[in-house]
């Protein structure tokens, strides 16, 4: 049997996870800032098919997002295509629980665009019965209750997401500072912050020293470097100063309090998801995703196990680990496996 390549199509990041024998053998992740052009999926897609592409692939996507397309239906449209033409063998695309083909899909774009959630969560539900999935990636959070083996989301669409609090616009890379928080506490003062998109989540978990290598893919703010240093200054400009100012320590201290209010953010949506959603008290949050370190502190949080997407997914540890830095690539390659 030929290997399945389990595709998740993003904005930002393009990820393939390759399945044999309905285990994840290999895992890709690889930087595709799709807003600077489709070109950039086209060298994405070829990077990671560079030593030979599967005989399948499973596809969930949340590209046609971006603002590169005039809509979302255009996006899918246009994602299918440059699919249709660089992937070789059998393409089929994960809707909201079902695969179509690549026409179908076409004919129907709202049924497959950004259901990359639901095949996560439709796969851990499979695998662990009840629990509240957190997959944190690098731009967004999504919160998904399972009930009884199956995804209970109330939200289908983004916009139905947002509302219920199942997804959050706040990632551990990409998020500009100034959406966790309108101010900061500072030497005793109140400060407000700045809204400005000098700083990012990447620089407050360098900071903190939770950011997974694997996962700072994407430019700073400013075009300048990642070290410590650098992610002061840019923290430090988030209210109106300069690193000089103040000790290292301080600006420490200071991406601390970030990691705090974004934590404080996940909380607050959880609480929604939980409030609607009968999920057991002993069932565990599962983390998924390169912020998964999140979700490990907010089921302490809540008072809940913490269960890693890593344990449920048939492979060798290390493959198990970058699989649940990416889920769903993960999720609709063992899905589109198990259905023969």
């Amino acid at each position: 049997m030929s290997d399945i390549a389990g595709w998740d199509i993003g904005g930002a990041h393009l990820k393939m996870a390759r399945v044999r024998d309905r285990r994840i053998v290999e895992v890709r992740l690889l930087a595709c800032p799709l807003w600077q052009g489709i070109d950039r999926l086209t060298q994405a897609l070829d990077q990671a098919t560079h030593d030979g592409a599967a005989g399948r692939h499973a596809v969930t996507m949340t590209a046609e997002l971006c603002d590169l397309f005039a809509d979302r239906a255009a996006g899918v449209r246009a994602v299918l295509e440059l699919l249709r033409g660089r992937l070789r063998g059998e393409i089929m695309i994960y809707g909201a629980g079902e695969f179509l083909d690549v026409t179908a899909a076409m004919a129907m774009p709202q049924a497959v665009a950004s259901a990359n959630w639901h095949a996560a969560a439709r796969y851990a539900a499979a695998r662990c019965g009840d629990g509240l999935l957190v997959d944190i990636g690098s731009t967004t959070s999504d919160l998904v209750p399972l009930i009884g083996a199956r995804a209970a989301a109330r939200g289908q669409g983004d916009a139905e997401r947002l509302a219920s609090g199942e997804l959050v616009y706040s990632g551990v890379v990409r998020t500009p500072l100034m959406a966790l928080a309108r101010h900061v506490f500072v030497a005793g003062a109140r400060v407000g912050v700045m809204a400005e998109a000098f700083a990012t989540t990447a620089d407050v978990h360098r900071l903190t020293g939770a950011l997974p290598e694997t996962a700072d893919q994407h430019a700073t703010a400013d075009g300048r470097g990642k070290s410590p240093a650098e992610s002061r200054a840019r923290l430090a400009r988030m209210i109106g100063r300069d690193a000089a100012a103040a000790p290292d320590a301080a600006w420490d201290e200071l991406a601390r309090q970030f990691a705090g209010r974004q934590l404080q953010q996940l909380e607050d949506a959880a609480a929604q998801v939980l409030s609607a959603a009968p999920v057991p008290r002993q069932a565990p949050v599962i983390g998924a995703g390169v912020g998964r370190f999140l979700a490990a502190a907010l089921a302490q949080r809540l008072e809940r196990p913490y269960r890693s997407f890593a344990e449920i997914v048939p492979a060798e540890s290390d493959v198990a680990e970058a699989a649940a830095d990416c889920a769903p690539a993960a999720a609709v390659g063992l899905l589109l496996a198990t259905m023969g």
